[in-house]
């Protein structure tokens, strides 16, 4: 065999390894057929691309859904029945729990489609079909209009294509940007309004670990939840009604009692939220080295006053439950980002892909003129919006984050018809109505010490760490009325405002005349909030949107030159909470020298995890005891193991939360929840050593409804 033929045998068998073990991407599902399932099938898939998106026959696009504002579920039965992660039917389970009916704490179990429980205010949204737009969007855009002419145009001719769409047809439509703004598809969607809670185990088993294991492998986690989709008796979406019936479904997903075996082929099904893959090396610096260590300070400060508070109060423990979560989880995760970042060299990869791009730019007198200011603007740009993101962040996450603060906002619309000169009493009742029910939502999982302190806390690290330019007014008062004592401008904050007082707040709302509109304008908690909305609406905002627009041409550009720069390349889109499919093996992985995590766990962990003295780390009674006699039914491993968890390489993010895992036949094997910490950086850049999606067994999830429900 001579030279040449061993260096292509070589680079085939290199290729080859790749394919088997690729991970990195998220798919448009109707581009499958053309751009991956021959990869897929390389890789050991048995379906075909139309089987998993089809707009002539049913398909598995049929039974995915986006469960509420930020999760996804899949429909696992002919009635409607939708599976879920735990995390994300949390704040339902906790709307409904209580004192006297802890489900958080002891789950909950519908034992006839009476006792199922709904849900006002969740939806579930369904993909009918995707249309490539992009020609009708980008109609009458000319290279010679400015940035804010191209975007109203764009808007003007997105309005028409949707209006047009919506006025002949059922269902919905939304148009959103691909590739930064180069293609637009439409997404045309139907929005169920009835979802009732079926199912969701004790917070021991569906959030065994708790904070301390999230983003982490091994996972021991029973992370599911079961609702339900009703629909009118016609089958059309519809409010809570005791009429309506089970939703019957296109599609619904098989489940495999065969599980996962090392290098088993799997795919995710799902809505991932937000990915940016894309960027330059100073977009990722800005996130590395100012961002994520600000906003990891502020939300650890918060945490560590939740759980202060939490762990000496079973009340307070439930009323903070789900916002503890809320605040844990990307504090959590952008802590991994980081070090990911970090351990990858990623700024310095970046750099040295430009260093490429520069070269290939300088070759060629057109592209020079096309690109070559590029990667300076974006030097340049990112420098003015520094000082303007940092002090939104702290204006989100010091400021706004005092719920006190918050929730006073609230009364400004109220005040602003208040004022007017002839005020509509009807649109006044309205607001104060809808307060009260703000209000009652409020109050309910309120407590004034954690606020109290979380005000101090906040204000002090917002004054230590933002100049002047970007604080709001009442640290002027701090400072010459208070002597930037923190703990004593709160406590006449709390002792003075009327909304740390649920009676206070109903007594105002239930007499409410627009002569009063003053005294909620005087009430220091409203002070704050209009200090703060005054510097964000009056300062913040313009250089956040003056630079942004500015970035958002440039990465339009930019993201145009490198697909130019690399014809040959598969290029998938940022997630932008579309439907989308990820690919990969089931392989474990080696986070650092000398360890090595195999790809699943079993029930025999939780066992070892246990720790009464830890509410992460209790173990149910009940489990323990099914476990002690090896109770697992038909679910048992080969082995003879109660798996719970497994890792593969597919790429994920937040908004796969609940995503059906599938494998080879498109069975139903697992539960997409969580990602590895060490690859949480794959956001932004996907490490295939270490980036691993985490999901729940099907089977773990069939033993505990049967077994231990």
């Amino acid at each position: 065999m001579n030279i040449k033929s061993i260096s292509t045998t070589f680079i085939l068998i290199i290729f080859f390894r790749l394919l088997s073990v690729a991970g990195e991407g998220m798919w448009i599902p109707m581009l499958l057929e053309q751009l991956n399932e021959k990869q897929m099938k390389a890789m050991g898939m048995k379906i075909s691309a139309e089987d998993i998106y089809s707009i002539n026959h049913s398909s598995m696009k049929d039974a995915v859904v986006l469960f509420g504002r930020g999760c996804t579920a899949e429909i696992i039965s002919n009635k409607g029945l939708l599976l879920t992660n735990h995390h994300c039917g949390y704040s339902s389970i906790q709307r409904h729990s209580s004192v006297e009916h802890d489900y958080l704490t002891d789950g909950f179990w519908a034992m006839s489609q009476d006792e199922e429980l709904p849900n006002p205010g969740l939806t579930v949204t369904m993909m009918k079909e995707m249309r490539e737009v992009t020609n009708q969007v980008l109609n009458g855009v000319t290279a010679t209009m400015t940035e804010k002419e191209r975007s109203q145009k764009i808007e003007e001719n997105i309005k028409k294509i949707v209006d047009d769409f919506e006025k002949n047809s059922e269902y919905q439509a939304v148009i959103k940007p691909f590739f930064q703004g180069n293609q637009y598809y439409m997404i045309i969607t139907e929005t169920f309004k009835d979802i009732r809670l079926v199912g969701a185990p004790p917070s021991n088993i569906g959030k065994f670990g708790g904070d301390t294991d999230n983003w982490m492998w091994p996972r021991h986690t029973g992370d599911f939840s079961i609702f339900r989709i009703y629909v009118s008796p016609d089958g059309k979406p519809a409010e809570y009604s005791k009429k309506n019936v089970p939703y019957t479904p296109k599609y619904f997903f098989p489940i495999s009692l065969k599980g996962v075996e090392n290098d088993d082929f799997t795919f995710v099904f799902g809505y991932p939220a937000r990915t940016s893959e894309y960027l330059p090396a100073p977009a990722i610096q800005l996130i590395v080295d100012k961002r994520n260590p600000a906003k990891i300070k502020l939300r650890q400060t918060r945490l560590d006053i939740f759980t202060k508070y939490s762990d000496n109060d079973p009340k307070v423990r439930i009323q903070y439950a789900s916002k503890h979560a809320r605040v844990s989880n990307y504090w959590k995760k952008m802590i991994g980002e980081s070090k990911g970042i970090e351990r990858m060299h990623g700024i310095e990869r970046k750099k040295d892909f430009e260093k490429k791009f520069t070269e290939w730019v300088n070759s060629n007198p057109e592209l020079k003129t096309k690109y070559g200011g590029l990667l300076a603007a974006f030097d340049s740009t990112y420098q003015a919006i520094t000082p303007y993101i940092m002090a939104y962040d702290y204006f989100r996450e010091a400021g706004m984050a005092v719920e006190l603060v918050n929730f006073a906002g609230n009364f400004d619309n109220l005040i602003n018809e208040s004022k007017q000169k002839d005020p509509d009493q009807k649109k006044i009742d309205d607001l104060a109505t809808q307060l009260k029910n703000t209000s009652a939502l409020f109050y309910k999982d309120y407590y004034k010490p954690i606020d109290h302190d979380v005000m101090a806390a906040l204000l002090d690290l917002y004054n230590k760490n933002i100049s002047s330019d970007f604080k709001p007014e009442f640290f002027t008062t701090i400072t010459e009325k208070y002597h930037d004592n923190y703990d004593a401008y709160t406590d006449v904050v709390f002792e003075k405002s009327i909304f740390d007082d649920k009676e206070k707040v109903n007594e105002l709302l239930d007499n409410y005349k627009t002569k009063y509109y003053k005294k909620i304008e005087k009430d220091p908690a409203f002070r704050m909030y209009k200090d703060l909305s005054d510097l964000y609406n009056g300062h913040i905002l313009q250089g956040l949107e003056t630079n942004s627009h500015r970035l958002d041409s440039l990465q339009r550009i930019y993201m145009k030159a490198q697909m130019e720069m690399q014809p040959d390349h598969r290029f998938y889109p940022d997630a932008n909470f579309t439907l989308r499919v990820t690919y990969g093996k089931v392989k474990g992985y080696s986070p650092e020298d000398a360890v090595e995590y195999r790809y699943y766990t079993t029930l025999e962990g939780i066992i070892q995890k246990e720790d009464p003295e830890i509410y992460d780390y209790v173990v149910e009674e009940k489990l323990k005891e099914l476990y002690e006699n090896k109770d697992y039914g038909t679910y048992a491993a080969s082995d003879g193991t109660m798996r719970v968890g497994f890792i593969a390489t597919n790429h994920t993010t937040g908004g796969n939360s609940g995503s059906p895992v599938l494998d080879a036949d498109g069975y139903l094997v697992g539960v997409n929840f969580d990602r590895c910490w060490e690859g949480t950086m794959s956001d932004l850049m996907y490490d295939p050593k270490v980036c691993r999606n985490i999901s729940l067994d099907i089977r773990y999830f069939l033993f505990i409804v049967d077994k231990f429900a």
